[in-house]
């Protein structure tokens, strides 16, 4: 294939988005950058490989900023204002030191037993099933981290049904109508929601954000806090649900690791490394535009704006990084994977995603000892697109 033919991802169908790794390996192989077709309807440049993923993802010339796109460009942006992800340098800084202002290591480590807490709450109704079976991503998965950044946020009346509806629809629907629609009606309940928390400020991250604008307005502007409220609430759980839905998948697909993980708990912070490395949350990052021609691999993209996406999923499978890389081995030195991206867009909150994979992963294996999966794992659906990785429902029994 040359590098101006174009590789039909869509046309791959069910069997690309359940398992895209082969797709990527094989595409690899021929090289570390290729033009590809997309679900959301576009054609991008498409970056493989662990050296070439990294590199992509702290080149200069690679804009965040979607008014950097292509005037032909057909997808518009999912975001309801600016912020941190859709940013470049030096508004970028700007917007980051902002909520890292708030978003600090020590609210974070003390949400630790706040985490139990829910995590329990959650597992006592499930083992309250009278059949003994469940929806993890319904029991756990989910309203863990979205009750999680609900109470960091201080924004414990939002419509979780609706919100989660929203978000699974702007991050994954191939309709760019009806991602639009979503986007809008996103932004419509969160322009009221920050208003009536402008109204009764409290002592949470999003109450802090809100004096800083009122503060200093042109640091961080009305539209700007619209934006960070939206990047904050949607990746603040989105990342965590499917980290959680595929860790749990993992372990019980691979029965010696989960007996080894059992055996000895201390082991549960680097399985939680292996699970981001081996079937991660992200599958490729929010998308990149060209500012300049961008050399990769003896293939130049043009700089007229041409949509770049870095194959996350396959750098963390690429074996000149990681031997064996097919192999899910919870013992792995799986540093240095990609799974919340690198440079100046690492994900804010890898900390708490941690933080919550750890607790929840580690409770419900203890209070459920003979947890087993209750589907074939060929019968899994999967969310469609290509950013957001994970099952749409996970079915589980136990005690049977």
């Amino acid at each position: 294939m040359t590098a101006t033919e174009v590789f039909d991802l869509v046309a791959l169908g069910e069997d690309f988005v359940r398992d895209p790794y082969p797709v990527y390996a094989a595409l690899r192989e021929r090289g570390p950058v290729h033009r590809v077709r997309i679900p959301e309807g576009a054609e991008a440049w498409l970056v493989v490989g662990y050296e070439a993923g990294r590199a992509a993802l702290v080149d200069p010339r690679l804009s965040k900023q979607w008014k950097n796109a292509s005037p032909s460009f057909p997808i518009s942006s999912p975001s309801a204002g600016p912020h941190m992800l859709n940013s470049d340098p030096p508004d970028h800084e700007r917007l980051r030191k902002l909520v890292v202002r708030e978003f600090t290591p020590r609210r974070i480590d003390q949400l630790g037993p706040r985490v139990a807490q829910i995590t329990n709450e959650l597992l006592d109704a499930m083992a309250a099933r009278p059949d003994s079976r469940a929806d993890l991503v319904e029991a756990l998965s989910f309203p863990l981290p979205i009750s999680v950044i609900c109470e960091l946020l201080g924004v414990p009346m939002l419509d979780r049904a609706a919100f989660r509806a929203w978000t699974g629809t702007i991050l994954s629907d191939p309709d760019a109508r009806v991602r639009k629609a979503a986007t809008g009606e996103m932004a419509a309940y969160l322009t009221d929601l920050l208003e009536r928390k402008r109204q009764a400020p409290g002592r949470d991250l999003m109450s802090g954000l809100i004096r800083t604008t009122d503060e200093d307005g042109d640091r961080l502007s009305a539209h700007e806090l619209l934006g960070t409220a939206w990047l904050l609430l949607v990746a603040g759980h989105e990342t965590t649900v499917n980290l959680i839905s595929n860790g749990v998948l993992a372990l019980l697909t691979h029965p010696d690791q989960l007996a080894a993980l059992r055996e000895d708990m201390s082991l549960i912070d680097n399985a939680v490394e292996e699970m981001l490395r081996y079937d991660g949350p992200v599958e490729t990052p929010t998308f990149r535009f060209t500012t300049a021609p961008v050399e990769i691999g003896g293939t130049v993209i043009p700089g007229d704006g041409q949509l770049v996406l870095v194959a996350l999923a396959d750098a963390n499978h690429d074996a000149a990084r990681f031997p064996t890389p097919d192999h899910f081995d919870i013992r792995r030195a799986a540093g240095g994977h990609v799974a919340f991206g690198h440079g100046i867009h690492y994900c804010l909150g890898a900390p708490l995603a941690r933080l919550e994979a750890r607790i929840a992963i580690r409770t419900l294996l203890d209070r459920f000892p003979d947890l087993t999966l209750d589907a074939h794992p060929a019968a899994l659906t999967w969310r469609p697109g290509m950013l957001i990785r994970g099952p749409v429902g996970l079915p589980v029994r136990w005690g049977t």
